[in-house]
C-alpha cells in the first residue's frame, strides 16, 4: 500500500506545500489529500492519487477516520487547534508536521509519541522554521571550529516586494493570518542583551525597536518576539551574552502601529456594543479623549504626540480609518474589528507580491578574537496565490514529510528541526528550488 499524506488546511498559505507533494506524487508513489473545513477552497489543489474532502476538527469521528487513513498529517489550520490533531494522530499512531509553535499541550505528548514511536515535528516552516535551521547549521559550525557564541539576534518578516503598491504608506499588507498580526507582541517580550536580562511590557514593544540592514536590500526595523530566552535551552547556548530574536518590519511601520496599541484597538479580551451602526471614524473615536466636534486627526495628534499630516497620520488615513464607510460587523472585540477594517486595504491584490525577508547575525570568539557572520535570505512572490510566505512556510514542511516518509530521519518525540538530520537536507533542498540563506563574514 502507497504512502498517505493528509493535508489539513488549503489556504493561500498551504499552495506550496499542496503542489511540492502533488508533483511528487508519480515519482514516490505516494498519495496525498486535502481536508479543509471550505470544501470549495480545495478542488483546484486536487491530487491525482489522493482527493479533496471535508474536514472540520470538530466533527471528531470523521476527523478521526480522516487521519486514520494517513501515515504523515501535515496541518495548516489554525495553531490554537493543533492539540485536537495531536490527540487523533497519537491515538491513531500518526506521524504529525506543523509550522506552528509547540503549545504547552502538545509538550505534554513528547513521552507517549516516543512511546508510540511517532515524530511530532513542529515549528517547521518560515518563523518558526527555516530561522531554525538556517541559525542551527551556522552555531553547529561554530561550534565545530572551537568557537564560543556570544551574541545571537534574529529577525524574521513578511513584508511587501518594492513595487507592490508603490502608495502604501506601510509598505506592508497581510501575507500570513491577519489575526496573528493584529495579536502580535501581547504580553511581555523577554531577551538577554549583554550578560543582562530586558523584559519589553506590550504598551512599549513598538516605541524599543532594532534597526536592521541587509546589503542590497535596505533598511529595516524590527520588534523584539515574546520570548527569545526559551530558546537558550533549544539552541544550546548555555553563557550566550546576548539573545534576541524578533520580527521585521519597514521602517516607519512600528511608530504607526503603535498608535494601534495606544488606543487599544488591538484588545481582544471584551466586546463592544453597537457596532452595527457604526462606521471606521465612529470606531476609532470611541478610543479617543475630547468631545465630538474635535476632529479624530486632531485628537490623534494632541494624545499620542504624533505630528499633524505626518507619516502616522498619513498611514492612518491610507487605512482608512478616517473614513465614514460602515464597519460592516455586528458584533466583535476592538482587534477583531481592526483586522476587519484593515483587511479591506491589506488584503493582496491578485498583481501584489509579497517579500520574506530573514536575518541573523553570530558573534563568536576563537582563538581569544571576536568574529562575526552574518545570513539572511530574501525570498519574492509571484502573485496573491503563489507567495513567499507560502513557500517558505509551505516547502520545508513538504520536504520533511518526504524525509520522514523515507525513513531519513530518526527523531521521535515532539520535537523542532534544529537537529543536523533534518536541517541539513532541508536547507540543501530548498537551495535547489531558489530559496537559499546565503552567508558572510563581517570580520
Amino acid at each position: 500500500m502507497k504512502p498517505s499524506i493528509l493535508v489539513l488546511g488549503a489556504g493561500r498559505s498551504s499552495s506550496s506545500l499542496i503542489s511540492y507533494l502533488r508533483d511528487k506524487e508519480v515519482e514516490l508513489d505516494w498519495s496525498v489529500t486535502v481536508g479543509d473545513i471550505l470544501f470549495s477552497l480545495a478542488p483546484e489543489k486536487t491530487s491525482i492519487n489522493g482527493g479533496v474532502i471535508h474536514f472540520d476538527i470538530g466533527d471528531r469521528e470523521n476527523s478521526r477516520k480522516a487521519i486514520r487513513s494517513a501515515d504523515v498529517v501535515i496541518s495548516m489550520i489554525p495553531a490554537h487547534l493543533h492539540p485536537q490533531v495531536a490527540t487523533l494522530c497519537l491515538e491513531e499512531r500518526k506521524h504529525l508536521i506543523t509550522a506552528s509553535y509547540v503549545s504547552a499541550e502538545i509538550k505534554l505528548l513528547d513521552r507517549q509519541t516516543k512511546e508510540r514511536n511517532l515524530l511530532f515535528l513542529n515549528e517547521c516552516g518560515l518563523d518558526p522554521g527555516i530561522d531554525h535551521m538556517s541559525a542551527m547549521q551556522v552555531l553547529d559550525g561554530i561550534k565545530d571550529r572551537g568557537g564560543r557564541l556570544l551574541s545571537f539576534e534574529s529577525f524574521t518578516g513578511g513584508l511587501i516586494a518594492p513595487e507592490t503598491d508603490p502608495g502604501n504608506p506601510w509598505r506592508y499588507k497581510f501575507t500570513w493570518n491577519p489575526r496573528n498580526v493584529v495579536m502580535a507582541g501581547q504580553g511581555t517580550a523577554r531577551f538577554l542583551l549583554d550578560g543582562q536580562f530586558k523584559f519589553i511590557p506590550y504598551q512599549q514593544l513598538f516605541k524599543r525597536i532594532a534597526h536592521v540592514s541587509i546589503p542590497g536590500y535596505g533598511d529595516y526595523e524590527g520588534y523584539v518576539n515574546r520570548d527569545s530566552l526559551k530558546y537558550i535551552e533549544t539552541y544550546g547556548l548555555h553563557g550566550i551574552q546576548t539573545m534576541l530574536r524578533g520580527t521585521l518590519r519597514h521602517q516607519g511601520f512600528c511608530a504607526g502601529w503603535n498608535v494601534f496599541v495606544l488606543m487599544g484597538c488591538t484588545d481582544d479580551s471584551y466586546s463592544l456594543e453597537g457596532i452595527g451602526e457604526m462606521t471606521h471614524r465612529d470606531f476609532f473615536d470611541a478610543f479617543l479623549e475630547g468631545d465630538h466636534r474635535k476632529s479624530i486627526e486632531d485628537k490623534i495628534t494632541h494624545q499620542f504626540g504624533v505630528l499633524p499630516g505626518g507619516p502616522e497620520i498619513r498611514q492612518l488615513k491610507w487605512s482608512g480609518i478616517f473614513d465614514t464607510e460602515k464597519i460592516g460587523l455586528q458584533e466583535g472585540t476592538p482587534a477583531q474589528i481592526l483586522e476587519h477594517i484593515l483587511n479591506k486595504k491589506w488584503k493582496l491584490n491578485s498583481d501584489d507580491k509579497d517579500l520574506v525577508v530573514m536575518w541573523h547575525r553570530f558573534v563568536y570568539e576563537t582563538g581569544g578574537r571576536k568574529k562575526e557572520i552574518q545570513s539572511s535570505l530574501v525570498v519574492q512572490g509571484e502573485d496573491d496565490v503563489h507567495t513567499a510566505m507560502a513557500r517558505t512556510v509551505g516547502l520545508p514542511l513538504a520536504i520533511a514529510a518526504k524525509l520522514l516518509l523515507q525513513g531519513k530521519i530518526k527523531q521521535r518525540g515532539v520535537v523542532i528541526p534544529t537537529a543536523k538530520e533534518i536541517y541539513q537536507p532541508v536547507l540543501s533542498e530548498l537551495k535547489s528550488l531558489g530559496l537559499e540563506v546565503k552567508e558572510r563574514s563581517i570580520s
